[in-house]
């Protein structure tokens, strides 16, 4: 079994490589991003008060997010798991270490990818077109960094702290490929 946490600001890349990480080892990939962009399209009220949040370039509630993601790990995981998104708050944080607690789950790994903002901005505006998605343009994208520097990255630093023997930082900034054969080589050299 390896469980997998993915970190970076948005644009990063992380979703991305989560999905090829995922591919190779036969992981199931939870993607808080898109757990809530498939809400949104039930268009119920929780979907609504969903798609507002995002539009804004807010971050979900926790007590929302734990009970999807919590699910999720109970329900589809049972051979291992990859996070992209998730945990973006301390208390997300804490939430799923005392779940990977209650379950008698570790950590395996943790990768933090990181680039600079002008790249990002780049990314997140081409992945708009790309994908047809409203949530990214000029102010959300200024929003949700300066969300992901006042929180999430405080989570990331967190894990860094307290799971150094299995934190890694990636630099982003390269080619997809790149990326990828970084951490292919962590994942086989552990």
């Amino acid at each position: 079994m390896i469980n997998i946490i993915f970190f970076g600001p948005p644009g990063a890349g992380k979703g991305t490589q989560a999905k090829i990480i995922s591919n190779k080892l036969s992981l199931p990939h939870l993607s808080t991003g898109d757990i809530l962009r498939s809400k949104i399209k039930q268009n119920d009220n929780l979907a609504l008060e969903v798609k507002d949040i995002i539009a804004n370039g807010k971050l979900v509630p926790d007590n929302i997010l734990n009970k999807i993601v919590s699910e999720k790990l109970i329900d589809d995981c049972k051979n291992g798991f990859i996070l992209d998104g998730y945990p973006r708050t301390l208390d997300q944080s804490k939430f799923l270490n005392n779940l990977l607690n209650e379950y008698s789950l570790n950590l395996n790994y943790i990768f933090n990818i990181s680039v600079n903002f002008e790249l990002l901005t780049k990314r997140i505006l081409n992945r708009s077109i790309e994908e047809n998605r409203e949530d990214d343009n000029a102010d959300v994208i200024k929003t949700r960094y300066q969300e992901y520097k006042n929180t999430t990255q405080k989570v990331s630093d967190f894990y860094k702290t307290v799971y150094k023997e299995i934190f890694h930082e990636v630099d982003g900034d390269a080619e997809i490929e790149e990326i990828t054969k970084k951490i292919i080589k962590i994942l086989k050299n552990r």
